[in-house]
C-alpha cells in the first residue's frame, strides 16, 4: 500500500527522471560487467575442462592397471607353463611305452603353445600399455597447464571484483531504490527492452530530431509531447523509453 500511494504521488515527470536515471545505473552496471569481459565464463569452461581431464586421467590410470595386471597374469601363466613342461620332460624319462611318450610329448606343446600365446599378448598388453602412459603424461601435463592458465584467469577476475565490488554494491542498492518509484508495468516494459536491445539501452534522448536508439526521425508533434513530460512515450521504431534532452542534460549536470 505505501509504495502505491508513493507512485500516485509521483508526476510523470518524476517517474521519466526515474526511468533515465535507472538506465543510467543499469548502463554503469554494464559497463562493470564490460570490465570483466569473458573472463566469468572463460573460468567456467577451463574448470569444466580440468575435471573433464582428471577424470580422463582417473580412467587412463584404470586402463593402466589393468594391463599391468594382465601382463603380470601371463607372465605367471608363463612360469606354470614352464614348471608343467618341466616336470612332463622329467616324467618322459620313465615312461613305460611309446604312448605315455606321445601323451606327455603333446602336453608338452600344448603348454609350448600357451606360453608363445601368453608371449604374444604381453607383447600386445606391453605396447598398449606404453601407449597409455603416454596418453596419462600428456594428460597430466595438460592437467597442471591448465590449472596454472586456471589460476591465473580466477585471480584476474577477482582483482577486477575487489576493485568494483563497492561501485556495483552501490549500484545495485540505487537501482533498487529507483525502482520503487516506477510502476511495475514501465519497470517490466524497462526490463523487457533492455533485454532484447543490443546496447542494453531502454530510456533514450532524442537528438537531431532522431531517437538515439535507432536513429529514426522523430515527428515534431511527438517531440514536443516528450518536452511537455506529460506522459510516457516510447519510440514508434524500436519501442524504446523517450525522454526530454534538457531534462537529461539537467539530471547530468545535478550528477557533475
Amino acid at each position: 500500500m505505501a509504495k502505491e500511494k508513493q507512485e500516485k504521488e509521483l508526476t510523470v515527470e518524476e517517474k521519466l527522471k526515474a526511468l533515465y536515471e535507472l538506465q543510467q545505473v543499469d548502463s554503469e552496471i554494464d559497463r562493470l560487467r564490460v570490465l570483466q569481459g569473458e573472463l566469468p565464463q572463460e573460468v567456467k569452461d577451463k574448470g569444466d575442462e580440468i575435471e573433464g581431464l582428471r577424470t580422463r586421467l582417473q580412467n587412463i590410470s584404470e586402463e593402466i592397471k589393468n594391463y599391468e595386471t594382465q601382463i603380470s597374469e601371463h607372465r605367471v601363466g608363463i612360469e606354470q607353463a614352464n614348471a608343467i613342461i618341466a616336470k612332463y620332460q622329467e616324467q618322459q624319462k620313465n615312461v613305460r611305452n611309446n604312448r605315455e611318450y606321445d601323451n606327455l610329448t603333446k602336453e608338452i606343446e600344448y603348454q609350448t603353445s600357451e606360453i608363445e600365446l601368453c608371449q604374444k599378448r604381453i607383447k600386445e598388453y606391453t605396447l598398449a600399455l606404453e601407449a597409455k602412459q603416454e596418453e596419462k603424461a600428456r594428460t597430466f601435463k595438460s592437467i597442471e597447464e591448465g590449472t596454472v592458465d586456471l589460476n591465473q584467469k580466477k585471480s584476474e577476475l577477482s582483482e577486477i571484483l575487489a576493485e568494483t565490488k563497492q561501485e556495483a554494491e552501490q549500484l545495485k542498492a540505487r537501482a533498487l531504490e529507483l525502482e520503487k518509484n516506477i510502476d511495475e508495468r514501465n519497470l517490466q516494459a524497462f526490463n523487457r527492452i533492455r533485454r532484447n536491445a543490443r546496447n542494453g539501452l531502454a530510456v533514450v534522448t532524442i537528438e537531431r530530431d532522431s531517437c538515439t536508439g535507432c536513429f529514426n526521425k522523430i515527428p515534431a508533434q511527438r517531440q514536443l509531447d516528450i518536452k511537455l513530460r506529460k506522459k510516457i512515450i516510447v519510440c514508434e521504431y524500436c519501442g524504446r523509453i523517450l525522454v526530454d534532452p534538457e531534462m537529461a542534460n539537467e539530471m547530468n549536470a545535478e550528477k557533475k
